[in-house]
């Protein structure tokens, strides 16, 4: 079973599909500066060194810690490279986010982002979290200004419902949504089958989160040793095959676990592993 190894986000940006996470580039509880900042920026530079060109930050990673290594990595950007960045969460300490989505809020936001990131555009801004107490329409509304200003080029959202991914489509053109999904963790599966149908990139978050399945002796790591590989390489290369809209972005501090997880996109699946695969949820 094969599926294209690129999308075309947003219908113009051709991206390798298998992309780079920044969240764990942080101090523990994605707060604060990582305890080795050079090895931070050099594990960036290895994701574009070894094919990645879609890479994936927050501004509230940090927080406003991951753009700037991003920009430190890679600036001037190479052609072809697409940073897709997030707002709409604060932080009032580690492992904690809070939705702010008030207009005014995330303008500023978006500011902060073409500063950090050194850029005159963001390719893909993410709205993070919807906050419940401001209208979703003046949320999307902003980030559609935005964009008419040219400081955006595409809109995605984050942890969605296909109802709420509907009304910002009423307003704008959605590029992508990004929920929380694995092998193991399959609650937006109506969202991936809607985005599949649409054509918008499903970006999932936690995409290696195979738990006891990757223990000895279990389903996936009896497949992932019939086929030579790991668990974590069997886990994306799943998400890979079963819908040709899905960007997994895994995330790692380790060049060696960076390579290893950048080796599923080589990895192939017949359609009778993806179907084992399958039934394990």
């Amino acid at each position: 079973m094969t599926s294209p190894l690129t999308f075309d986000l947003g219908g113009d940006l051709t991206v390798n599909r298998l992309g780079y996470g920044t969240m764990w580039l942080t101090g523990p509880g994605v707060w604060g500066e990582p305890a080795d900042r050079p090895a931070a920026v050099r594990v960036v530079q290895a994701a574009v060194e070894q094919g990645v060109d879609f890479i994936d930050t927050a501004d509230s990673y940090g927080p406003m810690v991951t753009e700037r290594i991003i920009a430190d990595a890679l600036h001037p950007y190479p052609e072809g490279i697409v940073v897709a960045t997030k707002i709409g969460n604060v932080r009032p300490g580690p492992n904690e986010f809070v939705p702010v989505g008030r207009p005014a809020y995330l303008k500023q936001q978006v500011e902060l982002s073409l500063r950090e990131l050194r850029t005159e555009h963001v390719d893909l801004m993410q709205l993070h979290r919807i906050d419940p107490d401001v209208p979703l329409a003046d949320q999307i509304g902003t980030l559609a200004e935005l964009k008419a200003e040219g400081k955006l080029r595409h809109i995605g959202l984050s942890e969605v419902s296909v109802e709420q991914l509907k009304e910002a489509q009423s307003i704008t053109e959605i590029a992508s949504v990004q929920n929380l999904y694995n092998l193991v963790t399959r609650q937006s599966q109506d969202v991936l089958d809607y985005a599949t149908a649409q054509g918008i990139a499903f970006i999932p978050w936690f995409p290696i989160a195979t738990g006891k399945l990757a223990q000895p002796g279990s389903p996936v790591a009896d497949l992932a040793a019939e086929l030579g590989a790991t668990p974590a390489q069997v886990a994306l290369a799943w998400l890979l095959h079963i819908s040709p809209v899905v960007l997994p972005i895994p995330g790692t501090t380790s060049l060696d676990h960076l390579t290893e997880n950048l080796q599923a996109a080589k990895l192939s699946l017949t359609d009778a592993d993806v179907e084992r695969l399958n039934t394990l949820a």
